[in-house]
Order: C-alpha cells, then structure tokens, then sequence
C-alpha cells in the first residue's frame, strides 16, 4: 500500500467505499470498536489461536510499524488481548487490532488511541502453552482475511480488500462523498430527502415490473 493510497483511505468513510462497491468484503457488526472515534487503516498480519494466546504474542513480536493484527479466535471465549499487548501495540506503532473474539482491560485500552475491535470482553485470559499459526489465511468477522490484505475501520465497521481493489474505489467513494456533500447543503437549505429522490418515478417502475434503481437527482 503507498502513502498516497494510506492517506486516501483515512480520509474515506467505510459507508462511502462500501457504497462503492457492494461485493467488498465487510465484517459483520458484532465487531465493535472498544473506543469509538478511531480511524483503522493497515496492512493485515494475521493469527489464528485456540484458547491460547501465545500466536498472538508472536504476531505482536514480528508486526511491523502500520500492519494491523488480525486475530481468529475460532470462537474461544477467553481474551486474548489485554492492555499490555495494547500498550505494546501502540508503541511499536502498529495501526490497529481486530480481534474476532475477545479482549479485556477495556477501560484502559479506550485511552489508549489505538484502534482496537473485538466481539465483546471478558476478564479471564487463555493459555500461553500451544504455538499456533501466524502470516496465514483466517476468518475475521464472517470474512476472509489473508496476510498483506487491507483493513479500513471506523466507528461504522471494518471493510476488506487487497490494496489494489481499494485504489480502484477510491474515486468512486470521493464522489460519493461529494454528492452526499451537495445533498447536505440542500437539506440544510430546507430541502426534503424525498424531494431530491426519483421516488415516485422508482416505485412507479418497480410496480410496472419495469428495472429501476433508487437515486438521487442532483442538479449540478
């Protein structure tokens, strides 16, 4: 991923680049941000573990500054993230952690502006006794993830694509952030929502058994 393409994609909003394009991959939303208000944007180091911990702590170990650990928990139900890993996290300069599981020391990860997400929290942590998997295909909230991919987060989700797909979106999710830009300024200029939609011409055309898509009119 370049710079110019890293700095893109912070300025975008995940909404605007799924938008952009229905099939990228989407995490589902029982992935939460543990503090909201934070921008994800890295390169996937991944890692997948089993009621221990140990992987992780290896993955930690071998990230580089930017790169955002992954972590598949295969439904383990012990944390495998807590502040510590977080604080180390953010000093190496990590960009984030997702963890499709659980974490603990929330209160203290929250502080720290480090994006992290995860399934929920609990106070117990797994084992450190089996080395598992690093650098190696995983699931991450109901989507595959593979090492080297891209991660966009935000307070709305994480979306997933390889670098090169999301330099293909970025124009498109520009202007659509240009146009929502335009319909802003109209409603705030007393405007309805309704009025500036083909509505009436849509549902006309769906009840004809006509093809049809929802859109707004805008009068540049």
């Amino acid at each position: 991923m370049t710079p110019e393409l890293r700095e893109a994609l912070r300025r975008l909003d995940t909404a605007s680049l799924a938008d952009a394009d229905k099939n990228l991959r989407v995490c589902d939303p029982g992935l939460r941000l543990v503090a909201t208000g934070l921008k994800l944007v890295g390169i996937a180091r991944t890692v997948r573990v089993d009621e221990d911990f140990l992987a992780v702590i290896q993955a930690l170990d071998e990230a580089a500054p930017g790169e955002v650990l992954v972590v598949d928990t295969g439904g383990s139900k012990r944390a495998v993230v807590g502040e510590l890993f977080s604080i180390e996290a953010r000093r190496r300069g990590l960009a984030g952690i997702v963890v499709d599981g659980l974490v603990r020391d929330t209160r203290t990860i929250a502080g720290l502006d480090l994006p992290v997400w995860a399934r929920g929290s609990c106070p117990c942590s797994g084992t450190t006794r089996r080395p598992a998997e690093t650098q190696v295909p995983v699931r991450c909230g109901g989507v595959p993830v593979n090492p080297g991919d891209v991660l966009v987060g935000d307070d709305d989700g994480i979306v997933v694509a390889t670098s090169a797909e999301f330099a293909q979106l970025v124009e498109g999710a520009r202007e659509i952030e240009r146009k929502e830009a335009i319909l802003r300024q109209r409603m705030a200029a007393g405007e309805g929502l309704v009025s500036m939609l083909n509505f009436a011409e849509h549902v006309a055309a769906l009840r004809r058994g006509e093809d049809s898509a929802l859109a707004f009119k805008l009068d540049e």
